[in-house]
């Protein structure tokens, strides 16, 4: 397998019940008014931003595009928004002995939305397709474990196979995947989108099925207005157990976070996304019993643009983790950010199986004068200045200034935010590793284990790894983790490769995430999960 699987924004030898970040209390844990009359073809709206590639389901690692394509398809598994625990979707169920070798039977009677029958063919064909790297999916890697890989997704050079040796169809409702290895974890990453079957349809031509995609899931496609919004209507013949409650969904864009709530304050919007910052004072006396408050598997990271000279050398590791050490956390959690999220200590978010607290040790605690003294020995920062590039319509502006003026007051180094207009733009300049020094990168978790937040995203070549940090201790320690024969032994090793990126410091821990959000009148039983999604199926409209 290559170093590392990717993952934005999750399954064991055998069904494993893994514990995730549980939805916790919320001032609306009931999912608010509840109870009154509902018109259940009735649609509602959602704030979005514009997806940074086309809707194919291995081409979405950022929340913008994942959201509305988890609505569009569905795979093998996914996880209960309750509980969190891993459930059959499309799987009847998914056998193995040895965690390397697995036998999937499919349920019957699953259609795409051209009506087309779900069948071991369309996962196949679809993995094989996602994992070549002639087709250029963002997600490709996702597919490493997988015996073959390297011949369809080689490291240079053409491929040398067009189909993964690991994948087989048996017949209609069975095929066999075969791994490079054992992967304790394996059956948790087949709840990721990157592993949703497709549609014959799709391979006429990828490119305009990305504007129109046709699914298996509990929504249909019904429109893109770029840079507006993306419409879905429910699907009546899916047969997945989250059937919408609904008529359909409006991802309708926003350029600015604060205009998004004003528009649910007013009921022009009906369900948020995140609270800006300015309003998150405010929010809860606002809504009252429709505000959420509750936990989310996810971290708020700056990383270091490692693969820019001055970054570069042994004692750049200190500089580094002075500059961590420069950040109040708990300060700018509590004033700037109103409460709203809790200082990180490590790389992997609470109620991820294999979290550990204070995994960062001291580099994660405010303390100006070490932070100054460590920017020194390791030899400063050239120019002496930092920019942090961000988008400017998720309301990151507060936060990154507080952020640079920390760092500026303890170490007398010069940091500024370097806002882009919005998601697509920054996240563009990102993956083509054209920032010049540091940058915004959050993450949510795809399958509730610190192996998400550490080998997804800090492993060599790792689709998610922004930063381009690579460190061959770090990989070896995630592979020996991979190979463990249990999913808890599998977290208790990759905290030893957690401990390798306190001595490396490639991103920042800032702060863990809260579900800061809310929704409109016009809606009840809206209810979060721990992935901070909304449980879009079972969103109820109410009469009018």
């Amino acid at each position: 397998m290559r170093g590392a699987s990717q993952a934005k924004w999750v399954v064991a030898a055998v069904a494993v019940a893994l514990a995730a970040t549980a939805c916790g209390s919320s001032t609306s844990s009931s999912g608010g008014s509840s109870g009154g009359a509902v018109n259940a073809q009735g649609t509602f709206s959602y704030q979005s931003a514009e997806p940074q590639n086309p809707l194919q389901p291995a081409n979405a690692m950022e929340n913008q595009g994942g959201r509305v394509i988890k609505q569009l398809f569905k795979g093998l598994v996914d996880y209960d928004p309750t509980t969190s625990k891993l459930r059959n979707q499309v799987a009847d169920k998914i056998e193995t002995t040895d965690a390397q070798h697995y036998t999937v039977t499919l349920k019957t009677g699953w259609t795409f939305h051209d009506g087309t029958p779900v069948t071991a063919k369309s996962f196949v064909d679809a993995w094989n397709w996602s994992a070549n790297v002639k087709n250029n999916q963002i997600n490709s890697d996702w597919f490493s474990d997988i015996a073959g890989y390297d011949a369809v997704h080689p490291d240079k050079g053409e491929p040398t196979a067009k189909e993964m040796s690991g994948l087989k169809v048996v017949d209609d409702t069975h095929f066999t995947i075969a791994l490079t290895g054992p992967v304790s974890y394996f059956q948790y990453k087949l709840g990721y989108t990157a592993f949703s079957p497709l549609p014959t349809a799709f391979y006429t031509d990828p490119a305009k099925f990305g504007q129109n995609p046709i699914g298996n899931g509990p929504y249909k496609f019904v429109s893109w207005e770029h840079n507006k919004a993306i419409t879905l209507a429910a699907y009546d013949k899916y047969t997945g157990v989250d059937k919408a409650k609904n008529g359909g969904i409006v991802f309708k864009n926003y350029t600015q976070a604060e205009a998004a709530y004003k528009d649910l304050v007013s009921d022009n919007l009906d369900v948020l996304d995140q609270v800006d910052p300015s309003d998150l004072a405010s929010y809860k006396s606002d809504l009252g019993d429709r505000a959420v408050d509750q936990a989310q598997g996810a971290i708020q990271n700056i990383s270091f643009a490692m693969y820019q000279p001055q970054w570069q050398g042994v004692d750049k590791a200190k500089v580094r983790q002075g500059l961590s050490m420069a950040i109040d956390r708990a300060t700018i959690t509590k004033t700037v950010l109103n409460g709203s999220r809790q200082a990180a200590d490590s790389w992997v978010a609470p109620g991820a199986m294999g979290y550990k607290a204070n995994s960062c040790g001291e580099f994660c605690t405010y303390d100006p004068a070490k932070a100054k003294q460590l920017v020194t020995e390791g030899g400063g920062v050239p120019n002496n200045k930092l920019t942090i590039v961000y988008n400017s319509d998720g309301g990151h502006k507060e936060w990154v200034d507080a952020v640079c003026n920390s760092i500026r007051q303890a170490t007398g180094v010069e940091c500024v935010g370097d806002p882009k207009p919005d998601f697509k733009t920054a996240r563009d300049i990102i993956k083509k590793k054209q920032v010049s020094s540091m940058m915004r990168t959050g993450w949510v978790q795809d399958y509730p284990l610190n192996a998400n937040f550490l080998r997804d995203v800090y492993g060599t070549g790792a689709a998610a790894n922004d930063a381009g940090y690579s460190n061959p201790e770090f990989d070896k320690l995630a592979a020996e983790a991979d190979k463990a024969t249990s999913v808890e032994k599998t977290a208790d090793l990759y905290q030893q490769a957690e401990a390798q990126l306190a001595k490396d410091m490639p991103a920042i821990p800032l702060w863990y995430y809260k579900t800061t959000a809310g929704y409109s009148n016009n809606v009840q039983s809206v209810k979060y999960d721990s992935f901070g999604d909304p449980v879009f199926s079972q969103v109820e409209v109410k009469q009018k």
